[in-house]
């Protein structure tokens, strides 16, 4: 539980920034201008949907809304995927703290690397996806509807923290338990005893990083301290890399909304990026330019709050925690609760209005109950029969005419008519 906490306070404040720049997206900016500059299966819309992500300061939780909403909005997968992999492994904010602790050579790679791998992704998912048809939200706004500034407002809260929050907040809970447990119950220090073997080192930090949450800024003390105690820099680059692209939330949320299919390409896009560009450093530059840096900074920044793993107890991590990301928590746990409660009254009014009963005479031995059920179930539309044959009552969820269900029994000889 403590573990879910802590993690819960790392991530609300990215998820809910997330959740805004979506509703901002969706209620501001018109929607032809994704179809203009995202929607293309070509490289344009890979390029441009990189450079809009890689200053953005979201980390792999917090990107998901925002790449969801893109996508709503008409943005091909191939941008919305080049987007999903370069946008949490940057940021202005990580980016320079990776110069503070690993010197120029890892703040250049590290967008660089990014943009690559986002680069590949994208192409990829263009590829694979260069006969499907550009997806449009339905009902859009027509761009030139005349909408007031405060209704845009209204329009962008709405849809930023109810309508999202309700399409992936399932997902979500599900993968922030999964993601707490594998924080827990993985020790830090599992892949050291590997260091040797520098490939399967690799793969076993790729192990442990792809479902474990660490915002691209947090990912820099713990990878300094795994330098410090052996890890090579091509393994720390895979670390940086996968760590702050994926995660079990956003692996959950990805894909139910863009499909397995693309998830696919998306992780192997990131794992062969990381391993790619991590044998290439491991193989071609002096592990002086790094490990120097390292040596020299770490212990002033593994101080500093990102770096905190655990805590004592729940009034230790309270008091460490600053009042912004509790507060963020709280908000965000309480938009989920809600979330999860509309969507379950929604689908019982729903499945009330798709139930209907019917009251059949004539059925004498199980013989007449096999026959009106295999009879309506083959019915297009007909989700679920039950038929009663001590109270000759018939309950038929699914969305089809009285008419056709009266008919269909009626046809077979039996009375029938609608309770």
């Amino acid at each position: 539980m403590k573990s879910f906490w802590f993690l819960l306070q790392e991530m609300a404040p990215y998820l809910l920034l997330g959740f805004l720049i979506a509703g901002i997206l969706h209620a501001f900016v018109p929607q032809t201008v994704y179809r203009k500059w995202l929607a293309g299966n070509d490289l344009k819309s890979v390029v441009l949907s990189i450079l809009f992500g890689v200053p953005l300061p979201l980390c792999s939780c917090g990107v998901i809304p925002t790449a969801v909403s893109m996508r709503k909005e008409g943005a091909s997968k191939g941008a919305t995927t080049a987007f999903l992999i370069a946008t949490p492994q940057t940021g202005v904010d990580s980016i320079a703290a990776t110069w503070s602790v690993f010197g120029w050579p890892f703040a250049l790679l590290r967008p660089l690397v990014a943009m690559v791998t986002a680069l590949f992704g994208g192409w990829a998912e263009n590829i694979s996806s260069r006969h499907e048809a550009c997806r449009q939200r339905a009902g859009a706004t027509e761009d030139g509807a005349a909408r007031d500034f405060w209704s845009r407002c209204r329009e962008a809260l709405r849809y930023g923290f109810s309508d999202m929050i309700q399409d992936i907040g399932r997902w979500l809970i599900l993968g922030l338990v999964l993601a707490a447990l594998i924080t827990a119950f993985v020790p830090d220090d599992f892949f050291i005893a590997y260091s040797s073997n520098r490939f399967f080192n690799m793969f076993l930090v790729l192990l442990v990083s792809i479902p474990m949450y660490v915002c691209a800024t947090g990912s820099i003390p713990i990878a300094a301290a795994l330098m410090l105690k052996g890890l090579s820099p091509g393994a720390a680059l895979v670390f940086l890399m996968a760590g702050p692209a994926t995660n079990m939330a956003s692996i959950l949320v990805l894909g139910k909304t863009l499909g397995h299919k693309s998830l696919i390409i998306y992780l192997v896009s990131i794992i062969a990026g990381a391993i790619g560009f991590g044998l290439l450093i491991d193989g071609l530059l002096p592990a002086e330019w790094f490990s120097a840096r390292v040596r020299e900074q770490f212990h002033a920044f593994c101080c500093a709050p990102t770096a905190a793993t655990g805590f004592s107890g729940w009034s230790e991590m309270l008091a460490a925690t600053p009042w912004w990301k509790t507060t963020s928590s709280l908000i965000l746990l309480a938009l989920l609760i809600r979330a999860l409660v509309l969507r379950f009254r929604s689908q019982q009014i729903k499945k009330e209005n798709t139930m209907k009963s019917y009251q059949v005479s004539g059925m004498m031995c199980n013989h007449c109950k096999a026959n009106v059920q295999s009879h309506l179930e083959v019915l297009k539309g007909v989700k679920s029969v039950n038929v009663d044959l001590a109270s000759g009552r018939v309950e038929i969820e699914g969305d089809i005419p009285s008419k056709t269900i009266v008919d269909t029994i009626t046809g077979l000889g039996y009375g029938c008519e609608t309770i």
